[in-house]
């Protein structure tokens, strides 16, 4: 359901992402890693249709994508600017369902059905000031899910939140996925979240970022912060992973999982 095909962008003389290939199929969750710098974001941007990539082609059910799609929604890392303070988060949550053509009454009971699937029903009133970070970005999350796009892009959602809350959150989008059957493309720059969060992990070069790996991961559900973590097949993929970031050589294997090189 979505395509890059020969993706590029630059930024004056600066080549951020450089033919960028790759395929999502609906209902995956797909991770995107790499090091500092290599176009991360940039790519997601160039999806969303927030900005227009300077080469190549991104293809939405098979129609190029120009400016926002109706069927794609955006979690950002930075959720003290996503969230409006003087709204409560009931009213963050269904502000895009404007766009739906929905009434006040039927904004807010989706807007309090996303809430409670993210464990915010009692804080509907709350203002984002008077939130914790983990629970304003679950509000992003709730906002997100209240429009039910087709596409969910999150762009290193939860870099600024503690390490116990980040753990919440990646199982929250686990059980988002599985609930909805929703196709999300997570940015991270966290090795251990792609492995555990994603379906797929698709590694970047040091900019100007191109795919350098490709690697499906086939871990046993549910997936768990402990158990699975502990799986040898999750730490063998976390270190080609991690290879492939650092630009080294991928080792081969035969446990379950392969390394697709591009």
């Amino acid at each position: 359901m979505l395509e890059l095909v020969d993706l590029s962008h630059t930024y004056g003389s600066y080549r951020a992402i450089d033919r960028v290939n790759l395929k999502v199929a609906q209902g995956e969750v797909v991770c995107i890693v790499g090091p500092s710098g290599c176009g991360k974001s940039t790519l997601l941007r160039s999806i969303a249709g927030l900005i227009k990539p300077t080469g190549g082609t991104v293809l939405l059910d098979g129609k190029p994508v120009a400016g926002s799609p109706e069927n794609l929604a955006v979690v950002f890392q930075d959720y003290s600017r996503s969230l409006y303070p003087w709204m409560s988060a009931l009213a963050n949550v269904g502000l895009p369902l404007r766009r739906r053509g929905l009434d006040k009454k039927r904004r807010d009971a989706a807007a309090m059905a996303a809430l409670e699937q993210v464990g915010l029903a009692g804080a509907a009133a709350k203002y984002p000031w008077e939130m914790s970070g983990g629970m304003q970005q679950r509000v992003s999350i709730a906002r997100a899910l209240a429009y039910q796009p087709k596409l969910l892009l999150m762009d290193e959602p939860f870099g600024s939140v503690d390490a116990q809350t980040r753990e919440e959150l990646e199982d929250l989008t686990l059980r988002v996925c599985a609930h909805h059957g929703m196709t999300i493309l997570l940015i991270t720059h966290d090795v251990d979240e792609s492995v555990y969060v994603g379906d797929r992990v698709v590694v970047l070069s040091k900019a100007p970022g191109t795919v350098v790996g490709d690697l499906p991961v086939q871990l046993p559900g549910p997936r768990d912060q402990i158990h699975t973590r502990e799986l040898e097949a999750f730490v063998r993929l976390r270190a080609e992973v991690g290879r492939l970031v650092r630009g080294m050589t991928p080792h081969r294997n035969t446990h379950g999982f392969g390394v697709e090189t591009r």
